[in-house]
């Protein structure tokens, strides 16, 4: 076993590869959907979160308002949490206070505190999965962190993701599109049910997707949320190298691009300063912070372009409408003699639809499979690029991601591009490549 991740003479886990190891051992299922256990548990712990909290589901676009918001609270003076899912390299990613990850030493204290609270007093624990081990984790120190304000990402759908153990003060809905058919449904309007969940009584809910299902307006109806929708309660507009927003708090005029690539980046800019608009009472925020906080966002893996040649753009996009988007997104560049790809997928994905999706932007693939049980293997890969008519002389399968960013690499000309994308996987495992190299 590899000492970073054996547990101490006593058995108990110590650093926090010890507790990521031992908590992945928990739960026989990598998703079992349900806050029925993690409810129990952080009634033991005497979990309590005293400040606004914004809660964010989608489809796609819940990570970038996460980061615009959380980017423009920051810049307004006040001390956030922020929660996200999946990390890209390092587990620490997930959980930032005041904008700094979680070191090492408080996380594993935090899992300590989780563990002590999984006792059910009679002999037993109670059973977690390591997103509800790891959620209970985070919300354990953003309790204690003295916060002003914090953002939630949702992990998977709404009503029974871990997340949603916290009442949210602002629900945020950004976009539905078809993904996690096997644990949310098939079609838009069941999708669109389950992210409405954590919507909630008296309070505002938002959503960012132009053409709602009538299943989450329905559903807002039902929890007697008041509904916020784009183009029709809040909407926005480009101006140039500009663009304003107007929402029920009113007008917001000669707003820079955010930071974030990508014209569908000013969608979950809008729907974040939506949010701030639900909140304006409580945490106002100044003309100054919200220019500042959109033009100091960051987040990596969207559209992410590396600097030198050739180009390298990293992309978590894992579903058919953000692929559609990528491809638009690429399209914007400008001209490159080639464009390469790194591609892999979990098999659970709509494979065969995000390929046709882009398939019309890449010149060459460059593929591999991922690890896990949840990994789509080469073969799997190849034969949606086949069904997609993509010549088979185009692909080149390799043993994993890093292999296959360095083919890439050594392949693509100075003018060339790079697009790794298809999994948080692999543009975690790209990235690696990539720093090893400069």
């Amino acid at each position: 076993m590899d000492p970073g991740t054996a547990a101490s003479d006593d058995g108990r886990p110590r650093t926090l590869a010890q507790w990521l190891a031992f908590i992945e051992t928990l739960h026989p299922k990598s998703i079992a959907l349900g806050l029925d256990r993690i409810a129990a548990v952080a009634a033991r712990m005497a979990l309590r979160i005293t400040c606004p909290v914004i809660t964010v589901a989608g489809t796609n676009g819940k990570g970038s308002t996460c980061a615009i918001a959380e980017s423009i609270f920051r810049c307004a003076g006040y001390r956030t949490g922020l929660y996200t899912s999946p990390h890209l390299m390092r587990f620490n990613e997930r959980v930032r206070i005041a904008g700094i990850e979680a070191e090492d030493a408080a996380l594993a204290g935090a899992f300590a505190a989780v563990e002590a609270a999984r006792d059910t007093g009679d002999g037993a624990a109670t059973p977690l999965t390591y997103f509800e081990y790891t959620t209970l984790a985070a919300l354990h120190l953003f309790a204690d962190a003295r916060l002003d304000v914090l953002v939630l990402e949702v992990g998977l759908g709404g009503r029974l993701d871990a997340v949603n153990l916290v009442d949210a003060d602002v629900a945020v809905v950004t976009t539905i599109g078809i993904d996690h058919v096997d644990w949310l449904g098939a079609t838009r309007e069941a999708i669109g049910r389950e992210k409405a969940g954590i919507f909630r009584k008296g309070r505002i809910a938002i959503c960012g997707d132009s053409d709602p299902p009538h299943s989450l307006v329905v559903a807002a109806q039902a929890a007697g949320a008041s509904l916020w929708r784009t183009g029709v309660d809040y909407r926005y507009a480009v101006q140039r190298m500009q663009w304003r927003y107007e929402g029920p708090g009113g007008a917001r005029y000669g707003l820079p691009l955010p930071a974030l690539r990508g014209a569908h980046q000013l969608a979950n800019a809008a729907t974040a300063l939506a949010a701030l608009d639900a909140l304006r009472v409580r945490l106002p925020v100044a003309a100054g912070a919200v220019r500042d906080g959109l033009v100091h966002v960051e987040l990596a893996g969207r559209f992410q372009v590396l600097p030198g040649r050739p180009a390298v753009v990293l992309d978590v996009a894992h579903n058919p409408q953000a692929a559609a988007v990528l491809s638009e997104t690429l399209s914007t560049m400008g001209f490159f003699p080639r464009t390469l790809a790194v591609f892999g997928m979990l098999a659970d994905k709509d494979i065969d639809a995000v390929v046709r999706a882009i398939a019309a932007r890449i010149d060459c693939w460059y593929i591999a499979p991922l690890p896990g049980p949840r990994g789509a293997s080469s073969a799997r890969v190849a034969s949606a690029l086949a069904h997609a008519g993509v010549d088979a002389a185009a692909v080149h399968a390799h043993d994993d991601i890093a292999q296959a960013f360095e083919a890439a690499r050594n392949a693509a000309g100075e003018t060339d591009r790079i697009a790794a994308f298809g999994s948080f996987l692999t543009v975690g495992a790209a990235l690696a490549a990539a720093q090893r190299k400069r």
